[in-house]
């Protein structure tokens, strides 16, 4: 069996809007609904856990779920304190003969159904051929010029584009190693900034894999913008 958990207990405020900004509606749907939607259109996802704050369960249960008909969707799990322990809240209640489980976040709608597949496949290919690894992110190029500095802003180094990336999700892992991390990183209470970090802390191999700067993480107005304009490119507003 494979997974999917989908985060959207957060509360971002940088959008200025009175709603949680899954809940905005882009071309006439909530982000939500959009990022779901390509997890139930995927063909190896099985089941769907969404980890959502308390407060909005009922909300996305009846005007999300069940109004779109998200049949994948197996549980809406209460968010905890963090991203991770939403993630950890939701791994506990995933049955345990899931194999691989693909982690999202809930307001980045631009994901497709086959890249979600392909990302699943090229982990199986990947532990195949060495099975150290047992994980995978997608993450956009950078194109910038990549600068380190010090605490008083001055330049440290000119880091060189080609050996850094900017991480986004899905990020796909084997479920056992997952659990495994986050239980860790729990019982030592460690904060990791994404679940690929608390797989490499604990000796397993992450690969990436580059994927498009389109697969954006709506977080500001100008996100918002961004994805309405991507959508209708795409012809995606049209559905």
């Amino acid at each position: 069996m494979i997974a999917a958990v989908i985060t959207a207990a957060g509360k971002g405020t940088r959008l200025k809007s009175n709603i949680s900004k899954q809940f905005l509606h882009l071309y006439e749907k909530p982000i939500l609904a959009h990022t779901i939607e390509s997890f139930q259109k995927s063909k190896k996802i099985n089941e769907i856990f969404i980890t959502i704050a308390k407060e909005y369960q009922d909300f996305c249960k009846e005007e999300i779920v069940r109004k779109y008909g998200f049949t994948k969707v197996k549980q809406l799990v209460v968010g905890g304190e963090t991203r991770q322990d939403s993630v950890y809240n939701a791994l506990r209640v995933i049955p345990e003969n899931c194999r691989i489980v693909s982690v999202h976040d809930g307001v980045r709608p631009l994901i497709t159904a086959k890249e979600i597949d392909y990302f699943i496949n090229t982990l199986i290919s990947l532990n195949k051929n060495d099975p150290a690894v047992k994980g995978i992110i997608t993450a956009a190029p950078a194109y910038e010029t990549v600068k380190k500095i010090s605490d008083d802003s001055i330049i440290d180094t000119t880091i060189t584009r080609n050996l850094v990336c900017l991480a986004q999700t899905p990020q796909t892992f084997f479920y056992t190693e997952l659990l495994q991390a986050h239980e860790r990183a729990r019982d030592e209470n460690f904060i990791g900034t994404d679940d690929a970090g608390l797989v490499e802390r604990i000796g397993w191999k992450v690969k990436v894999v580059i994927g498009k700067r389109e697969n954006i993480k709506i977080t500001t107005p100008l996100d918002l913008f961004l994805a309405e304009l991507i959508m209708e490119r795409d012809g995606k507003n049209k559905k």
